[in-house]
């Protein structure tokens, strides 16, 4: 089993902001919420709120759309080609994608890749509103054991030391730069 992060490792670029500037073109009228967001930005920078409510204040836009599953298909239609050929090189069924972004964006471009195990964020795309943390750092180490108890995966890949935990429950982990891999090494850190 491989494991990979999505945002910046097997997709070019940061898929939550891609999907904001194709709403805001199509959308212009969610730019409202920006102040909201610009506050919540600085509450979060002082550490006034966590990750999680700084990213529901963001993701607040969504109540905006009317038919965010028409705007998904659209955007991936545009986007799919943004994720890495290395990885579509070595994509395996038993592949799971790990992500902080919302599964609700990260489901389509999965399903047309054959993963069949998302672990993402669970915002719900009518409200923005997260059921449960963001998934980033320890939190993606313990989603995964809620499915893998077990497991000790082949590789993980991503381009963020955040990532470091999931790093430590592999057998090898790979850091990704601008498409490129590289070994991590994980005790150095």
């Amino acid at each position: 089993m491989n494991i990979y992060d999505f945002d910046g490792t097997i997709y070019k670029g940061d898929s939550t902001k891609d999907l904001y500037r194709f709403l805001i073109k199509r959308h212009p009228l969610i730019i409202k919420r920006l102040p909201g967001f610009a506050a919540s930005t600085v509450r979060y920078k002082m550490g006034k709120c966590s990750t999680t409510q700084w990213k529901t204040v963001f993701f607040g836009f969504l109540k905006d759309i009317k038919d965010i599953h028409t705007e998904l298909e659209i955007f991936w239609s545009k986007n799919f080609k943004k994720i890495y050929p290395w990885y579509l090189e070595q994509k395996k069924n038993d592949d799971v994608i790990i992500s902080a972004s919302p599964e609700f964006l990260l489901k389509i471009p999965c399903d047309k890749l054959g993963i069949g195990c998302l672990i993402a964020s669970m915002v719900d795309m009518k409200t923005g509103n997260y059921s449960g943390l963001n998934c980033k750092g320890k939190e993606k180490v313990k989603r995964f054991r809620q499915l893998y108890p077990e497991a000790v995966p082949d590789s993980f890949y991503s381009d963020s030391l955040s990532d470091l935990p999931m790093a430590k429950i592999v057998k090898k982990a790979f850091l990704i730069k601008n498409g490129k891999i590289m070994e991590w090494d994980i005790e150095k850190r």
